[in-house]
């Protein structure tokens, strides 16, 4: 699939070993943007993520880091070609990168094989497991990066997910919002997103299916996502 509409903007994924997928799509709708204004997104992609929160909140002032030379050139046409051209791209390593300001929310889809084999397919390899960033590094770099009250949200499988948030806690982190997400209603959680901040708050948990039982995409889904999905 060389492109995916929707509503409001387009995904052209020529080039990028990672496609739009479900997981993205939710993970964006699924952001809280609460008291967001300066935001970055770590391993940007297509710019799927960076574009669907500008789509919510338009005057977020918002920066995206894509180290792949080929999927920071889909992320670049998209956003040049998307009603929010002021998407400040940087193609470098989250490790190396420096900003002026700090940022009150990051937010990202990392990679997130970190011991299964890897195939044959170098870049694909890099989009998917965590040689590239790790989730020490991208704790650190949350922590580096990030204003006093800052948060990070992240989508990953659920074995990492718990794994991250325990290194996390680790590091001082508070887990603040936790969504355990299904993709039918008798199989078992598959994928986690989550909200870590600086600042302690109550927990928030929630779930979330992805299918009814009659393999439609359920009421709670198409409630979350309608405003991206140009069928909903």
């Amino acid at each position: 699939m060389a492109s995916f509409a929707f509503k409001q903007f387009k995904i052209d994924q020529n080039h990028a070993a990672m496609k739009v997928s479900t997981d993205g799509i939710m993970f964006g709708a699924w952001l809280s943007l609460d008291n967001a204004k300066n935001v970055l997104d770590i391993g940007a992609g297509t710019g799927l993520l960076s574009l669907m929160a500008k789509q919510r909140l338009p005057d977020l002032t918002l920066s995206a880091i894509e180290i792949d030379e080929l999927a920071s050139k889909d992320a670049s046409h998209n956003i040049a070609c998307s009603p929010w051209p002021d998407i400040q791209l940087h193609r470098i390593a989250v490790q190396e990168f420096e900003s002026s300001g700090k940022f009150d929310l990051i937010f990202s889809n990392p990679p997130y094989f970190q011991a299964s084999l890897k195939g044959e397919n170098a870049q694909r390899n890099l989009a998917r497991h965590t040689d590239s960033l790790s989730f020490t590094d991208l704790i650190s770099s949350f922590l580096r990066l990030s204003s006093d009250c800052g948060r990070l949200a992240i989508i990953l499988p659920s074995d990492g997910a718990h794994i991250f948030i325990k290194q996390a806690q680790s590091q001082g982190l508070f887990l603040i919002r936790q969504c355990d997400v299904k993709t039918t209603p008798l199989k078992s959680v598959s994928r986690v997103m989550f909200e870590l901040s600086k600042v302690e708050q109550a927990l928030v948990t929630e779930s979330l299916c992805i299918y009814d039982d009659k393999n439609q995409y359920s009421a709670e889904f198409t409630r979350l996502c309608r405003a991206f999905y140009l069928k909903m």
